[in-house]
């Protein structure tokens, strides 16, 4: 019986999570009350606070159990050699569009992170996860980067700071885009696309 129950209460609590990252999408954070969230999981606001204690705390949960797109593709660049940096790098940052566009969850909380939350006092858990991600996706970029220049494959004029920060723009700038209208281009063809001529031109000839 006790252990029903604990299954129940994780069926719950995962409800309300469901319930709030749908809501979140669709009307936005700071309009998402807590009632909205407890009559669209089927539970009483008592049900919520007795898993979280406040909004606050439910948004962060919701955060915490699922993976950013740029998370989710971390692994392919840690498993790439140096026999063609660029292509790997190509391949990193596609596979985060191709998570982006392919993976509803990953895409959801990515756009609530993006788009749909202020970075005020207890939301402000969001603006710390990006900023860290951010961090360790550049790191490894940086480092591919460098590792492309002792091999020969990058131009040694590049600076692999300067071209981490713009890659790390474009892809963002793109699935923002792409998040606006998604029927107006296909987010892995087209960032394919772009991606790849901008790496083109600092290879080495």
């Amino acid at each position: 019986m006790a252990r029903r129950t604990k299954e129940e209460a994780a069926a719950t609590r995962d409800s309300i999570l469901d319930a709030a990252e749908k809501l979140f999408v669709e009307q936005g954070v700071s309009r998402t009350t807590l009632q909205h969230i407890a009559t669209a999981a089927g539970v009483t606001r008592g049900a919520i606070y007795w898993h979280f204690d406040d909004k606050g705390a439910l948004f962060n949960a919701m955060m915490e159990r699922a993976t950013l797109p740029f998370e989710c593709a971390l692994s392919v660049l840690g498993k790439a050699e140096a026999a063609n940096v660029l292509d790997d790098l190509r391949s990193f940052i596609v596979e985060i569009f191709r998570v982006t566009e392919t993976n509803p969850q990953a895409r959801r909380v990515f756009e609530i992170a993006s788009l749909k939350v202020e970075f005020v006092s207890e939301m402000d858990a969001v603006r710390v996860r990006r900023r860290e991600s951010q961090a360790q996706w550049m790191a490894q970029v940086i480092e591919r980067i460098e590792l492309g220049q002792s091999t020969a494959q990058i131009r040694q004029d590049v600076q692999p700071q300067v071209l981490a920060i713009g890659l790390w723009a474009l892809m963002d700038g793109l699935i923002r885009n792409w998040m606006f209208e998604p029927g107006s281009f296909g987010l892995v063809k087209a960032g394919d696309q772009v991606i790849g001529t901008m790496l083109e031109g600092i290879r080495t000839r």
